[in-house]
């Protein structure tokens, strides 16, 4: 007998890198699988749209390097397109006083520009990144496992916990600078490894980004750690970017999740989760169409999820409690600019391309500049004096700008989502002079060589991207919610309280960034013992 139109094995909700990544393995092995997209382009946060016209803008997400590289060979995404180009160098930090600090992937160039600072720092470095490998190599294999759950543990939890106490019993007498890269604070321990403020100033980036806190608070060496790890074009902790932006990761895996048979429909917002006798059932949408499978994955964020698409009384009173207390505190706001010229820098002179325009340029000098930045925020005021990262794809790709022309990403700290005074529908393009004011200070070309620019401050990121509080890794990353914890203990493993109902986003574990392991790990957890079949041993269900 013929298959309803409106019945189908699985329901991803959200074209983000996650839920495709889900959908492409679940229809993999078999299923028959609908994906909805409430915008009108796939990709959720990872995206490339022409917000300038013949510029191809990197709307959120704007650099690639852990994105999980068992996903791409799976899904062969490179026969679709996905290709990432590695910079060189990989960070740039103009300084006030004209001198500046170049950094990777180049092991002898930073030990050279290192010790432009400090000699005792040059020749640190190579320890300190010895020491992260040997915590990556406990972390890491986690991220690609379905967390134990603490409350109600099962067998296979207990060999979970045995197998992570053996690897951190590997690390001998590291296990304690282990268990504080995984709940400290950033500060102390680059305080403790170098001298020089513009070498910690530069690294300290990585420990706030996204983040509602400065180095000096506990979690934020955590989400340092976060953003070293990965092997983008297959080097660890070398971020690159996407050919034609970042929405060419996404393209990539609709275009496969297609060739594997399942179903992506844009502009379809899903506006309810359908529940039958305590399980999920299918999925309504705005439209009022609705759509029926015993499988529904939401790679939208918990409270979404939960305290939108769902009416709560279907819910377990104390789940429903513990997700009202999921931390969204965010203060992450993105300007995407169109450049007639690249900046140039006073620590570097010029307009053509060079090493310094390849990377991220970071404009924060030392760590106490994070700390008086975030001190603004935690008042419920964007920063006086932010912390920029600003990166320029077109001089490593240049199909995403017209020919003699620029695209800049400027991520920046701190814009809090929740303002004391006024809303961000009044302060967006004051803060955005602000931000463009201070790059003018270090590249005096840089205001003048605007053409256009694009402010998302968080309360847009919520509108655009359905992300609450514009937090980007959907819940922040704090100890109390990763691992076993996220979203909330007892339920860390991608299921929910309604049977047939799954998170597969950043939401769940390993959390935010364009990882794609969420989505991994939520397809292996609904298909159970069912096999992830290859790709050769599978075939399109299009047209059976």
């Amino acid at each position: 007998m013929a298959l309803s139109p409106s019945r189908y094995d699985a329901i991803v909700i959200g074209a983000g890198h996650n839920g495709l990544v889900t959908a492409c393995y679940l229809a993999r092995a078999g299923l028959r699988v609908l994906v909805f997209e409430r915008r009108y382009v796939v990709g959720g946060a990872c995206v490339t749209e022409e917000t300038f016209p013949g510029f191809k803008v990197s709307t959120a997400a704007y650099v690639n390097s852990l994105f999980h590289t068992a996903i791409v060979r799976d899904l062969k995404l490179a026969a679709y397109g996905y290709e990432v180009l590695a910079r060189d160098p990989s960070s740039f930090t103009p300084l006030p006083d004209g001198r500046s600090l170049l950094m990777g992937p180049d092991a002898d160039l930073t030990r050279k520009e290192i010790g432009k600072f400090s000699v005792r720092d040059a020749e640190r470095y190579p320890r300190y990144e010895a020491m992260l490998e040997r915590v990556a190599a406990v972390v890491e294999p986690t991220l690609t496992m379905a967390p134990p759950d603490v409350l109600r543990p099962r067998p296979g939890d207990l060999r979970t916990l045995l197998s992570l106490g053996r690897a951190f019993r590997r690390l001998g007498d590291g296990a304690g600078e282990a268990v504080e890269i995984l709940s400290g604070a950033a500060r102390p321990i680059l305080d403790r490894w170098f001298e020089s403020e513009e070498l910690k100033g530069t690294l300290a980036t990585d420990a706030i980004i996204g983040a509602m806190a400065s180095p000096s608070m506990p979690g934020t060496a955590y989400v340092l750690f976060h953003h070293v790890m990965g092997e983008g074009g297959g080097a660890r902790g070398v971020w690159g970017y996407k050919r034609g932006g970042m929405g060419g990761v996404t393209q990539a895996l609709a275009a496969a999740a297609r060739d594997l048979g399942a179903d992506i429909r844009c502009d379809a917002e899903v506006a309810r989760i359908l529940v039958r006798d305590g399980q999920a059932a299918g999925v309504a949408l705005a439209s009022g169409d609705e759509f029926y499978a015993p499988v529904v994955a939401s790679n939208a964020d918990a409270h979404v999820t939960f305290l939108t698409l769902l009416d709560r009384d279907v819910l377990p009173q104390a789940f429903v409690a513990d997700v009202e207390r999921i931390s969204y505190a965010s203060a992450s706001l993105k300007i995407n600019v169109a450049l007639a010229e690249l900046p140039s820098f006073r620590a570097m002179p010029g307009t053509e391309p060079g090493p310094q325009h390849r990377g991220t340029i970071h404009i924060c000098p030392d760590q106490d500049y994070i700390e008086r930045a975030f001190d603004d925020a935690k008042y419920g005021r964007p920063s006086a004096e932010p912390v920029l990262e600003c990166t320029i794809p077109s001089v490593v790709d240049q199909t995403v700008a017209p020919p003699g022309r620029h695209l800049m990403s400027m991520f920046v700290q701190y814009a809090p989502y929740e303002l004391r005074d006024g809303s961000w529908d009044d302060q967006r393009e004051a803060f955005a002079d602000r931000c463009f004011d201070l790059l003018d200070e270090y590249a005096p070309n840089f205001k003048d060589a605007v053409l256009e620019r694009q402010v998302l401050t968080p309360l847009d990121l919520e509108r655009v991207f359905n992300l609450t509080g514009g937090n980007i890794f959907q819940g922040a990353m704090t100890p109390g919610q990763l691992f076993a914890f996220r979203p909330v203990p007892g339920y860390a493993r991608y299921r929910t309280p309604l049977r047939g109902l799954y998170l597969c986003g950043a939401a769940a574990h390993p959390g935010g960034g364009v990882m794609g392991t969420p989505g991994l790990n939520a397809a292996r957890e609904i298909l159970g013992r069912r096999r992830l079949r290859t790709r050769t041993g599978s075939r399109s269900r299009r047209g059976s």
